[in-house]
């Protein structure tokens, strides 16, 4: 994600500038830090937004192509579209400071605060897109999935007491396949990894490999969220096409200096909000605007948590497998030969 960030000569410290964008090496960092904590924007596909609405060409049915014989009249065929339209919404952020700590020169109070408006950032930007959880978007990726029956339930290849979750993984990313889509990528939450880090091949080998960088599972790129963004009663694992997840940004990380607002969500010990101006203190409101929209809702489908709900249109997910073959158990662990994808 690049992005053109307006210098101010005060790059470091906050104290003449009361209005603008967050300096250029901290605003870069800031924008790292929320990609790298977001599920959402490290597997979607990112755009810039050259306004407030952009509309997105999807295909839905391609041209036809036909047999001919030699010198007979070729026919013709069309493709049917969409226009899906996405929509940038502001998101913001407000942290209080001292003004003592403001105007403490050996401070950098930017990069002190870096971290946790990132850590907000992108923890109000999953918890929206993935489940729909105070969100200003029309669609998230949970209820596409769900409201069109692509789920599948953890146990649904259990046999004689054994867990199969492999093959339960394998059965959700068919239901994607099966619409024409690859499966590129999963979004878990942080708890599932303790599941997946049992899973063995027929010759022992690990389907969850952890790295430094990145996580994968069947050789795919996987997300974790933190349990305060993802909802467990609702998923284990999201699987999908994620190039049709498309997030766009329309405006890079600003902020204003606020010394004389009073903060009504936030109460002092008092019972009252905090007034900036009668506590001496300021503010930083950080904002930036985005958008999502899954363009394709066909391209996902939910590996619903043992017990979860089937949709009522679907009642069939939960009987519906891959074959299972057999496997042993060691140490609590299921050794099955799972299916590739």
């Amino acid at each position: 994600m690049n992005f053109e960030i307006q210098r101010f000569a005060d790059t470091d410290f906050l104290k003449d500038n009361l209005v603008g964008f967050v300096p250029h090496v901290l605003a870069k960092e800031i924008i790292k830090q929320v990609t790298r904590g977001s599920s959402i924007l490290r597997l979607s596909q990112v755009q810039i937004l050259e306004s407030d609405n952009k509309t997105f060409p999807v295909m839905l049915q391609g041209p036809g192509a036909y047999w001919t014989e030699e010198a007979s009249r070729i026919q013709t065929s069309t493709a049917s579209w969409d226009f899906p339209e996405i929509q940038a919404k502001k998101i913001a952020v407000i942290v209080p400071v001292t003004r003592e700590k403001m105007q403490d020169t050996t401070i950098n109070v930017f990069s002190e605060l870096q971290p946790y408006i990132a850590e907000s950032f992108h923890k109000a930007i999953d918890v929206a897109c993935l489940f729909g959880v105070n969100s200003p978007f029309a669609k998230n990726i949970y209820d596409a999935a769900y409201n069109r029956g692509q789920v599948i339930v953890v146990g649904t290849n259990d046999t004689s007491g054994k867990e199969h979750l492999d093959l339960d993984i394998s059965d959700t990313m068919a239901l994607v396949e099966k619409n024409g889509f690859d499966v590129n990528g999963f979004a878990a939450d942080i708890a599932f990894k303790n599941s997946l880090r049992k899973l063995r091949d027929a010759n022992g080998n690990q389907l969850y490999v952890p790295n430094v960088d990145q996580n994968t599972l069947y050789a795919l790129p996987i997300e974790f969220s933190r349990s305060s963004v993802w909802d467990e009663t609702k998923a284990a694992c999201i699987c999908g096409d994620w190039k049709y997840a498309i997030v766009g940004v329309r405006s890079q990380i600003e902020y204003t200096l606020l010394d004389q607002a009073t903060l009504h969500t936030v109460t002092m010990a008092d019972g009252r909000p905090l007034s900036l101006a009668e506590q001496d203190m300021v503010a930083i409101r950080a904002t930036m605007r985005l958008g999502f929209l899954p363009v394709k809702e066909e391209a996902f489908a939910v590996l619903l948590p043992r017990g979860a709900a089937l949709p009522s249109s679907n009642t069939s997910s939960s009987t519906t497998s891959s074959t299972t073959t057999s496997g042993t158990t060691t140490s609590g662990t299921d050794v099955s030969s799972g299916t590739t994808p």
